[in-house]
């Protein structure tokens, strides 16, 4: 598959056909209401931030109506070294979505770039895409004047062991070549990146067991650990009280560019 990999600054057009991808996350996941409130203010006020791909077509002709746009990948500025920061939060991805905007209001230098989301539509999976977005993410980090790309990943296995423990599957690697057991993970290594820690709270999604139900067609009304399809660890359910919480964690990795 041949991609054509620019900014949405540089192609603004494509923002329609970016956001309507269709892509594997689950439901629940956009209910995180940190990513709610500012996924979208990316687009607006950091677009030299966001990565759109487009399939180049078989006779070269990849700027007509009907462009098929196969990939994005959001990062956002924002300064690691601000006072009473310093280190890669324990919140990970909703700590750095804060920071960045933050950041933006009250006017300071940002000196790292962290990714926020690579997504590859339903269509390209399987043709290497999201190795091909991480390295146009490290190459666009470093255009703009960075010396750092970090990263809060979503390690792609995890959900099929929800109940292992983060700390010791973030570091676990295979016996043949020492690289990370997970996929993802694996990328990002390859790709230049170290794992450096944990993220244990990287997003949070807090709803009614009502809501839950809905999202996930489970019964939720039992107290107690729920494993949900495609959840990295198990959703927390007090159904006693009404409600479940999904605490999510992502592990930190650090490109240097």
């Amino acid at each position: 598959m041949e991609l054509r990999i620019t900014t949405l600054a540089e192609r603004p057009e494509l923002e329609g056909r970016m956001w309507g991808m269709k892509d594997l996350w689950p439901e629940y996941m956009m209910y995180d209401p940190v990513g709610w409130a500012n996924m979208g203010r990316i687009v607006t006020e950091f677009p030299e931030y966001v990565l759109v791909a487009t399939e180049v077509t078989a006779d070269g002709a990849d700027d007509g109506a009907e462009e098929d746009v196969v990939a994005r990948g959001f990062s956002v500025p924002f300064e690691l070294g601000a006072e009473g920061r310093g280190e890669l939060p324990a919140t990970g991805w909703d700590q750095v979505l804060l920071w960045a905007f933050s950041d933006l209001r009250h006017g300071r230098t940002p000196d790292t770039v962290s990714a926020i989301e690579i997504t590859v539509a339903t269509n390209a999976l399987g043709h290497g895409v999201s190795h091909r977005m991480l390295a146009a993410m490290r190459a666009n980090a470093q255009r703009l004047g960075f010396a750092e790309l970090v990263a809060p990943v979503r390690p792609n296995g995890k959900h099929l062991e929800a109940a292992s423990s983060i700390h010791e599957y973030a570091f676990r690697t295979r016996p043949s070549d020492g690289l990370p057991h997970d996929p993802w993970l694996r990328v990002h290594v390859r790709a230049g990146g170290t794992v450096e820690k944990v993220a244990p709270a990287s997003m949070t999604v807090s709803a009614s067991v009502e809501q839950w139900r809905e999202w996930t067609r489970l019964p939720f009304d039992t107290d107690g650990p729920v494993e949900v399809e495609g959840a990295l660890v198990p959703v927390h359910c007090a159904a006693s009280r009404g409600y479940a919480v999904y605490v999510e964690p992502n592990v930190w990795v650090r490109h240097a560019l």
